[in-house]
């Protein structure tokens, strides 16, 4: 249907091992045939590229044209940004977003490349949200109305405002 699928593969930050994310992946791609990988918790610093960039390299490996999205969730070491295909450079509540601000270093990239992942949006911010991810130049966003509050993880279903998101930005959503 013309729609990238990805296995969501967890890297701890830099605390797993190499073999145990290829893994994964495997499974991913054996169960789904998936198109990429996201490489959530994924280290943002300095010390974490080499190790970043050798996993990058596997999970390139086991598939032609994986899309590689690296899911940092804070703006990472620039040297980040040559090994992957998106980089997720927020992931947290609106209450830190509306105040966020951009690395000067991502200027450097098209909008393509970073992504943008907010919980707790409430319903009349959503212009607001999507001017500061323009403005941060994140193209691709997901933003929901669902909180990180109690057991419930605030990214496994689609917000109550979703037919909304899709009429704002456009064609070329997945619906």
């Amino acid at each position: 249907a013309g729609v990238r699928v990805l296995g969501r593969v967890d890297g701890a930050y830099g605390a797993r091992s190499r073999i145990e994310v290829i893994a994964d992946a495997h499974r991913y791609l054996e169960w789904y045939r998936v198109d990429g990988f996201l490489l959530d918790r994924c280290p943002a610093d300095r010390t974490g590229l080499p190790e970043t960039r050798r996993t990058v390299t596997s999970l390139r490996a086991l598939r032609d044209n994986a899309h590689i999205v690296l899911g940092h969730g804070t703006h990472p070491h620039p040297g980040y940004a040559e090994n992957a295909d998106q980089l997720v450079t927020f992931s947290g509540p609106w209450s830190d977003y509306r105040f966020s601000q951009v690395a000067e270093w991502t200027a450097d990239y098209p909008p393509e490349r970073f992504c943008h992942f907010v919980h707790g949006v409430p319903r009349g911010h959503l212009e607001e949200a999507l001017r500061i991810a323009r403005w941060q130049g994140a193209a691709t966003i997901w933003f929901t109305d669902r909180t990180d509050r109690g057991r419930n993880d605030p990214w496994e279903s689609l917000p109550g405002y979703w037919d909304e998101i899709v009429s704002r930005v456009g064609r070329g959503v997945s619906e």
